[in-house]
């Protein structure tokens, strides 16, 4: 069933009707990050309690039995310098503490209840077309977050982007940018709930171009690999930029392996996780 909640913040409402029970205190959040641009660590919501404490993000907001349209109060400011988001990036446990995908056991990829948030996510998810995807292509898709830079919502990736040149270099034919609206939360045996990267969400959006057959993504955080471990290479992250911008070599190696790899018709027989021993074993040819 449906959840509608309105939530009242900065002496405004906001609807929130395209949840359902089986989402997430932190689904909420981030539907609230789209609304109001407050970031999900700095919303604090008045009210959502679950035997007289607040509730954690992965709690079902079935179990919190809201009635329709309930007025929730949020608290929390989102970021509006730029320096601040600019800033060289703090050290970040959730990087550090990252767990690689092999250890859930479980597969989550085929659960219904993640495809389902998935085809949400195509349905409501509006993909804005840069440059438009040119047919026979494979597409490489980069994790913005201490892969290239430091970011946020999508008002701070344009802005970033623009800066690193990428959206404005003749050379560079970014075909979209997502931000992390087009994320979903899914629930893992050892970590709790954590959100994810659907590729599918791509896949859904043009068929016509890109597959898991064509399609390799960059991140730096294993778990964002969740519904698609084939089509993951985790790399390095990209910290404390202001000290080693000049030494980080990562991405311009990978660059060799891509011209690889694109001589392939199917990526589904690789294993990214030994980028480095193909790419060897190649150049060795």
């Amino acid at each position: 069933m449906s959840v509608s909640i309105i939530i009242k913040w900065s002496g405004q409402e906001y609807p929130v009707t395209k949840l359902t029970e089986e989402d997430t205190v932190l689904d909420l959040k981030e539907t609230i990050k789209t609304l109001t641009g407050v970031l999900p660590e700095r919303q604090k919501l008045l009210g959502l309690k679950i035997k007289g404490k607040a509730a954690e993000d992965d709690v079902k907001l079935g179990v919190l039995k809201l009635k329709p349209n309930t007025k929730i109060m949020m608290m929390g400011s989102r970021e509006e310098c730029l320096e601040e988001v600019l800033a060289p990036p703090p050290d970040n446990d959730d990087v550090i503490n990252d767990f690689d995908i092999e250890e859930d056991v479980i597969e989550v990829e085929n659960r219904e209840e993640n495809l389902a948030k998935i085809a949400r996510r195509v349905k409501d998810y509006k993909v804005e077309v840069l440059n438009q995807p040119r047919e026979g292509k494979k597409l490489l898709v980069l994790d913005v977050d201490y892969t290239l830079f430091a970011a946020t919502s999508m008002k701070w990736i344009e802005v970033k982007m623009k800066e690193l040149g990428v959206t404005t270099h003749a050379n560079y034919k970014i075909t979209f940018m997502l931000d992390s609206a087009a994320m979903i939360t899914v629930h893992t045996p050892k970590r709790g709930v954590v959100e994810v990267k659907p590729l599918g969400v791509i896949w859904d959006k043009f068929p016509e171009f890109y597959t898991r057959k064509n399609t390799i993504m960059f991140d730096d955080i294993g778990r964002n690999f969740l519904m698609n471990p084939q089509n993951g290479l985790k790399i390095r992250p990209f910290m404390k930029a202001h000290l080693n911008r000049d030494k980080d070599r990562e991405l311009l190696k990978l660059s060799q392996y891509l011209k690889e790899i694109g001589k392939l018709d199917d990526f589904t027989d690789l294993n990214h996780k030994h980028w480095e021993r193909y790419l060897s074993k190649k150049q060795g040819q």
